[in-house]
């Protein structure tokens, strides 16, 4: 397979859209100018707002399959619930992806629900649920940024992104439902580098490791940056993708 059959695919994460990735699309980019790179929205959040949400990691996994051309293989960088879906891609359909870069996600039957979403949240939590679409983008933005949380240039952003493409109550509970169920089985083949922080606020960094320990694959961990490494360490992302792209 030729380099120019492979494309990026980007993932986001639990009630995040394609324009939450902020600029690193375009800092991929210009590292590789003549590569595919897609950034697909799951149903429900962004471009596809207006559609439900399934409530299972493999109904999500194949709905953004159904983005990429089919005589394509596909390199996933995905975050959190965006690196469940990758790791499903992989399991379910090993053909179609060469490897993939796992930013701070986590598996119910390796991590408890203590860990996959920190205790000290649970406060946290239960308000961005009570509040309104708007009102719940600044308190998110609190949770997975260590550097950008007063950054309300961003914040206006997010509200005016989830005031023209709101997420339905449907849709957002169904990908709660499955992000908390989803478990993987088996191990997948490919190459995998497992990124995580040590500050991340949302979701605990031993989730990370002890994916990294079970399935031997590699790792690296970034000291200050939130759950959102993309957002707050771009260039320090960028430099070690490119550096593990190279290396497989």
């Amino acid at each position: 397979m030729t380099d120019s059959k492979i494309c990026l695919v980007l993932i986001r994460g639990l009630l995040r859209e394609a324009r939450h990735w902020g600029n690193f699309p375009k800092m991929l980019q210009n590292q590789y100018p003549n590569k595919i790179i897609l950034t697909p929205d799951i149903p429900g959040n962004g471009r596809l707002n207006t559609l439900t949400s399934p409530n299972t990691i493999s109904g999500l996994t194949d709905a953004l399959r159904q983005q990429v051309p089919d005589d394509y293989r596909v390199q996933l960088i995905a975050i959190s619930m965006g690196g469940m879906i990758a790791i499903d891609w992989m399991s379910r359909y090993p053909n179609e992806v060469c490897s993939a870069v796992l930013i701070n996600t986590s598996l119910s039957n390796i991590s408890p629900f203590y860990q996959r979403l920190r205790w000290q949240n649970y406060h946290k939590i239960i308000k961005l649920l009570l509040t309104t679409r708007c009102e719940r983008e600044p308190l998110i933005l609190a949770l997975i940024s260590n550097k950008h949380a007063h950054d309300y240039a961003l914040i206006k952003d997010w509200q005016r992104w989830q005031k023209n493409n709101p997420i339905s109550s449907v849709s957002a509970i169904n990908q709660l439902l499955a992000a908390a169920k989803f478990s993987a089985r088996t191990i997948p083949t490919q190459p995998i580098l497992i990124i995580s922080s040590s500050a991340d606020r949302l979701v605990d960094y031993r989730c990370s490791l002890k994916l990294q320990q079970g399935w031997n694959k590699d790792y690296l961990q970034h000291s200050t940056a939130g759950h959102d490494i993309p957002m707050d360490e771009p260039q320090w992302l960028l430099t070690v993708i490119s550096k593990w792209f190279g290396q497989h």
